[in-house]
């Protein structure tokens, strides 16, 4: 290309690349150096190096949060499926209603965090919750949800799931719109049914979008913060079973004000978020089919 239109390209993404420095690969870089450091009392900061990492190998709320935050992610993942599911149903040409269906499954996505969690804390109250009280009426008593260190965590992502589903289903309509008619055409004419039509036709041609699903699904959970903030009461025991990295983090940098080591958190994090996302665009090669 002339260099006048090279000049030009250049020009155009200059304020993109001048955002993405600033507010992205700028704090990058800064959390990467105050992560090899150690706050003082008093402000301040001393070069430790890798001394935080090495720290948090040895660390067992670490070792905890992270293993609810996979266990979370775990959990979220299982709701992919279900948004398969009903982004078929809500595809299906003819259905009264269709728009106030596609509507009420998009408003959690639009409705705030802290009134989801706030809601959800009080559905899941061990003692006078509305889902306890449904299970009473079948016979089964429900568990202290949010209070129980063994269940505050799945009761943490159910609420994602539910949260993420509208989104997800979203997206999959959209991967459903695009599939050709006249795949479905030529299998009704052999005489597929509509359940092997599903299998056969619909999943694979719709692996793209449940891998863009899937990707963006674990790079949330696995910052997943909202939810235990204000699902889980600081004092409470279930604490310890549904503790994630970044709300350690949060203890860490904002509440115990060690700058340095809620940093060094962050890093992991971040490296943990590329090496999964780096290892699923390596399996993606694999299951996902492109026409």
């Amino acid at each position: 290309m002339p260099r006048s239109e090279t000049w030009w390209g250049y020009a155009l993404i200059a304020p993109m690349a001048l955002g993405l420095g600033v507010f992205y690969l700028w704090p990058i870089g800064q959390t990467v150096y105050l992560s090899l450091t150690e706050s003082g009392v008093f402000g301040g900061s001393t070069w430790v190096g890798p001394a935080n990492f090495a720290d948090l190998l040895g660390d067992e709320e670490m070792l905890g949060a992270l293993g609810n935050t996979l266990l979370y992610s775990v959990l979220v993942l299982a709701g992919v499926p279900l948004a398969i599911v009903i982004a078929s149903l809500l595809n299906v040409r003819g259905l009264r209603g269709l728009g106030f269906y596609r509507t009420i499954y998009f408003l959690p996505v639009v409705v705030m965090p802290a009134a989801v969690g706030l809601t959800w804390r009080y559905l899941f109250n061990g003692d006078f919750g509305l889902i306890n009280y449904l299970l009473g009426l079948v016979g089964v008593d429900g568990p202290y949800w949010v209070g129980d260190p063994d269940a505050a965590i799945y009761a943490i992502a159910i609420v994602g799931v539910w949260s993420s589903l509208g989104y997800n289903a979203v997206l999959f309509l959209a991967g459903l719109q695009g599939i050709p008619r006249h795949y479905y055409e030529a299998a009704s004419i052999d005489g597929a049914s509509r359940f092997r039509q599903f299998f056969s036709i619909t999943l694979p041609l719709l692996t793209p979008t449940t891998f863009f699903v899937m990707v963006i699904t674990v790079i949330n959970a696995l910052q997943v913060f909202d939810l235990v903030f204000l699902m889980i009461a600081q004092k409470s025991p279930a604490l310890a079973g549904s503790r994630t990295i970044v709300y350690l983090f949060y203890e860490k940098g904002f509440v115990q004000q060690e700058r340095g080591y809620a940093a060094a958190i962050a890093v992991v994090l971040l490296a943990l978020i590329l090496v999964l996302t780096a290892i699923q665009f390596r399996l993606q090669k694999r299951w996902v089919h492109y026409e």
